[in-house]
């Protein structure tokens, strides 16, 4: 029955038989004669069949929500039973929004000293995909924000607020002053990141707020190319604190304050909602809780 049901659950993240048998190791005859015989022991339909996967019916997204949770569950007891016999071991599998990338070895740092035998996979990715990640059971915690768009069925746990910043040559518009306003940063060309990304949505909401229309020259979807860009003195972004931070800017850029208002979000560390949780995540949890008072002032000195 597990089986079965991981392969309902590849199906919801591949959208394709092939792909699906694939990522589960099995041929896709084996994977779709497995889908079968779930449909024949429930007695309902599952899977939209035609020449190629169409998607579930109505049973099939509640089988697949059922899923979810068991094989969740079955993950859960095979992790507690390895931890019990060798401690906590496994690998942790982590995604970040752009801007929070920075911030992640604070997390895992810590955490791999107390448990030296966890691994980590890290990925940058924009929060509806880590979202979705983890509802799907690819992913087991995620650094993201906290505000504004849903979450899902996720623990939350808010790690800092994130404030922002101009970045802008030393000698040009804007280089000399204290801060800039919404307003004004709304003036110059910028590059900035693509609007997959949340974090450009809440900067194009926030220069909407303030008048101006978001027509960036340059859009990514990586922050070091918009920082090699600012680098050269000639580019201008906006970019969280810490982040700017991060990348030690040369004497040439400086990172200016945005206020009028000085706005800000909150950016956390989201898992799956379950009870109880796997001993990885569990552990890894209760480590950000620990260092989350310290993180979050350490942030707002910037």
């Amino acid at each position: 029955m597990i089986e079965r049901l991981e392969f309902i659950l590849a199906l919801a993240r591949e959208q394709h038989f092939g792909r699906a048998a694939l990522a589960c190791g099995v041929s896709q005859q084996t994977l779709s004669a497995g889908v079968k015989q779930l449909e024949e022991r429930l007695g309902v339909l599952l899977v939209q069949r035609g020449s190629r996967f169409q998607g579930f019916t109505p049973e099939g997204e509640r089988v697949l929500d059922w899923a979810r949770r068991i094989v969740g569950d079955a993950r859960a007891m095979r992790q507690e039973v390895a931890a019990l016999r060798r401690g906590l071991s496994g690998t942790l599998r982590m995604a970040a929004v752009p801007t929070a990338t920075p911030m992640v070895a604070a997390l895992t740092t810590p955490f791999r000293a107390r448990h030296p035998a966890v691994r980590f996979t890290v990925q940058s990715s924009t929060s509806h995909e880590i979202g979705r990640q983890i509802a799907n059971l690819e992913l087991d915690a995620g650094l993201t924000y906290l505000e504004d768009e849903p979450l899902g069925r996720v623990t939350a746990l808010p790690l800092y607020r994130e404030h922002y910043r101009l970045l802008t040559a030393a000698d040009g518009i804007y280089g000399g002053r204290e801060s800039v306003t919404w307003a004004e940063v709304g003036r110059i060309p910028l590059c900035l990141l693509t609007p997959a990304m949340q974090n450009r949505r809440i900067i194009d909401r926030h220069l909407r707020a303030a008048g101006a229309e978001p027509a960036p020259l340059l859009e990514s979807n990586s922050m070091i190319v918009l920082v090699t860009h600012v680098r050269t003195a000639k580019w201008a972004s906006i970019m969280p604190a810490a982040l700017a931070e991060t990348f030690r800017l040369t004497e040439r850029v400086r990172a200016v304050p945005i206020t009028d208002p000085d706005v800000s979000h909150t950016i956390g560390l989201i898992v799956p909602e379950r009870d109880p949780m796997t001993p990885l995540v569990a552990a890894f949890l209760a480590e950000a809780r620990a260092i989350a008072p310290g993180l979050a002032a350490e942030v707002a000195g910037l």
